[in-house]
């Protein structure tokens, strides 16, 4: 069972977020760079299905980050993965959603692989958007929020989280999953897997090795941050005193009318 896991490396979540006016991207230095809380939950996925596979199933990180940051995956190799691929060059900088799922995708056709694993959302920008992206351009089937995995047969049964339950949701491989919160808590790197963690290969590609057909970063994004500004002060509530039920729905009514909401 091969199995690829991508990460994203980000500020540390506690650290304070700003954008740089000038660039109006996110200012990534001063702060400590982590791997993204939830594609931890992808990796122990991965994991997971890798022990239970058993033989020489293998689970590979895969991120797309610049050079300098590339050790940071030594922690997913600590924990248990066996070894990582980072895509790095200049010219991604800037890249929104399209272009990032554009470029990776390109560049993980050039890893085989039964399984495909990605954080459901990541901590700098949440647009979720990525996974069902890499999809369509891999051409594999995608299953969110996959709360429990068996594979048998060549096949995947995936319990997939929902807002009332969860569905059962069958899948041939490869395939793209991503996972719901509920999937198993990321386990610690322990002191032999730090260890050995060094030994292991983190190979680097660039956008050359890619021949894309297409431009990526800046330029290359589809979509533009033109402006930004903070949130306004949270204002004073409103206390309303109702005499009973039916005015107390009045009153609120009369606001959500105010407001133009209704």
């Amino acid at each position: 069972m091969k199995i690829v896991v991508t990460v994203k490396l980000v500020p540390d979540p506690n650290a304070e977020k700003r954008i740089d006016a000038a660039t109006k991207r996110l200012v990534r230095t001063g702060a400590e760079t982590v791997l993204n809380p939830y594609d931890e939950y992808a990796l122990e996925a991965g994991l997971q299905l890798k022990e239970r596979a058993g033989g020489d199933s293998r689970v590979t990180v895969f991120s797309m980050a610049p050079e300098p940051l590339r050790e940071t995956l030594r922690k997913a190799l600590a924990m248990g993965a066996d070894d990582a691929v980072v895509l790095s060059d200049p010219g991604l900088q800037g890249s929104d959603v399209w272009a990032t799922a554009y470029a990776v995708a390109a560049a993980l056709r050039k890893l085989d692989f039964d399984l495909l694993i990605v954080g459901g959302l990541t901590d700098d920008s949440s647009t979720g958007a990525v996974p069902g992206a890499l999809a369509e351009h891999l051409g594999l089937p995608c299953v969110t929020n996959a709360r429990k995995v068996t594979i048998a047969d060549g096949r995947l049964e995936i319990e997939r989280e929902t807002d009332v339950g969860y569905q059962t949701v069958r899948s041939p491989l490869p395939a793209l999953l991503t996972t719901a919160l509920t999937f198993g808590e990321p386990r610690y790197a322990s002191l032999k897997g730090i260890m050995g963690a060094k030994k292991k290969t983190i190979a680097t590609t660039s956008l050359a090795e890619l021949s894309l057909d297409l431009g990526v970063g800046e330029s290359g994004s589809k979509t533009e941050l033109r402006s930004f500004a903070p949130p306004a002060p949270r204002g004073k509530g409103r206390i309303v005193e109702a005499g009973d039920g039916p005015a107390g729905a009045a009153a609120i009514f009369e606001f959500l009318q105010e407001k133009k909401l209704i």
